[in-house]
């Protein structure tokens, strides 16, 4: 079908027009009528400038509200259960007649008998700190040392002490721990990671037929540490559980010579501004300035030796990277250190005639981390005089993987299980920190 369409001139339709002819053209309908205005609305007083102040205060003025009085709300109590579009009931506080201490607010921080002014930044297992060592050296006036010190390496360099006779045991304790405690394909970490450190433990008591004196010492678990000390204007303290503590009946003696000691006064402590120092830790207003050991007077195994950090959670997230495994290490053995300096010496801030020696150890269950921490000095006020001394060994493997299940690939073992790697210069290390103090 053709559909003829006379056209008068040019001029004799618009766009629209045009527009409903071919429209039409194809069979379309249109719309009749005037077409819709597109282009911008027309600039006008209001549309520029808003309504004059006159209109606004007209419109902004307050309208007389009726008043309602004694007007109930209706609520879905008498009801005994949930009613939509009725308002919830609200009962008065119940009065039990007695104080519960779990269902009872506890009073307003500012009415706490410990309240003060002055806030205090609070260091617990649970700090992670972003700058990790050097945020640690700075809060304990510490200088780093890389390897072990002098005093543990002629341990390890000696060989009338036989320490090479327990390698092949201790590769054995790795297997045990890794493969055969449980009945499990692949045993948590939560699980062989504890296995593992007793294990090193019983071997190193094995020694005690040698050296009667590694006897005489006491491992204290979910043992508590508090330590407070000045740093510049800030008030610090090292408060919680403190690890595995091994404490002896005996000091270690000084690692460091006199002369190293008063070398340190030269030292200059690295800064990372504009990084607070104390951006990780927890600031409190409720505390107490406390210096304490976490053992009564007179407990005969007095000295803290070595402490412990298993890093045993599952989730890798949960557990510190080596890093801050490393800054927690340094911060609790200086704390054990501070806490029991106090208790031989007072409060008084003073350069030790006697140094501080704490050990410590973290692991996850193959990565190891060695510290030995040296307290010169309690006067921790301001950077300069003598500092204090740390010795780290971080990051050596005991073993390179466990394999508990063969690799199997085209009927071929690939990998077959068991332990792959393992290194007695680590183990060694272990027995070392062990032996210091005593050999």
């Amino acid at each position: 079908m053709v559909v003829a369409v006379m056209v008068a001139g040019p001029m004799a339709l618009g766009r629209a027009g045009v527009v409903a002819a071919a429209a039409a053209a194809r069979g379309l309908a249109t719309r009749a009528g005037r077409p819709r205005h597109r282009s911008p609305l027309p600039r006008t007083p209001w549309t520029v400038r808003g309504p004059p102040p006159e209109v606004l205060a007209e419109l902004a003025e307050p309208r007389s509200v009726r008043e309602q009085v004694e007007l109930d709300t209706v609520t879905y109590a008498e009801r005994l259960h949930y009613v939509p579009g009725l308002a919830r009931p609200r009962f008065p506080a119940w009065d039990r007649g007695w104080r519960d201490p779990w269902h009872t607010p506890g009073p307003r921080y500012e009415e706490m008998a410990l309240y003060k002014e002055r806030g205090c930044y609070i260091c617990h297992q649970g700090v992670r700190m972003l700058e990790g060592v050097r945020q640690a050296q700075w809060l304990t006036k510490t200088k780093l040392v890389e390897g072990l010190p002098p005093a543990v390496q002629g341990i390890l360099d000696n060989p009338a002490l036989g320490l090479q006779e327990l390698e092949e045991r201790a590769e054995h304790m790795v297997s045990h721990a890794r493969l055969w405690d449980t009945a499990e394909v692949a045993p948590r970490r939560e699980r062989y990671c504890p296995m593992l450190f007793e294990n090193l433990i019983h071997i190193c008591r094995l020694m005690s037929g040698k050296f009667p004196s590694l006897s005489k010492r006491m491992l204290a678990r979910n043992c508590r540490i508090a330590a407070t000390w000045e740093r510049e204007s800030f008030l610090l303290q090292v408060r919680g559980l403190s690890g595995i503590l091994m404490n002896s009946m005996t000091p270690i003696p000084p690692v460091a010579s006199k002369e190293e000691i008063l070398a340190t006064k030269e030292h200059v402590l690295e800064t990372f501004y504009p990084i607070a120092p104390t951006i990780d830790l927890q600031e409190v207003n409720v505390y107490k300035e406390l210096n304490d050991t976490g053992f009564r007077d007179g407990y005969p195994y007095s000295h803290p030796h070595t402490l412990f950090f298993l890093e045993s959670a599952n989730v890798r997230t949960d557990r510190f990277r080596p890093e801050q495994l490393r800054a927690k290490m340094l911060m609790f053995a200086f704390g054990n250190a501070l806490a029991k300096a106090k208790a031989l010496h007072g409060n008084d801030p003073k350069v030790l005639e006697q140094p501080v020696v704490v050990q410590s150890i973290g692991t996850d269950g193959q990565l190891f981390q060695f510290m030995v921490f040296q307290l010169n000095t309690t006067d921790l006020v301001s950077n300069d005089g003598i500092k204090n001394l740390v010795w780290i060994d971080s990051d050596q493997n005991l073993y390179e993987r466990a394999q508990c299940v063969p690799e199997v690939k085209k009927r071929v073992v690939t990998k077959p299980a068991g332990i792959s790697g393992f290194q007695p210069d680590t183990f060694k290390k272990f027995l070392a920190l062990y032996l210091h103090g005593t050999v």
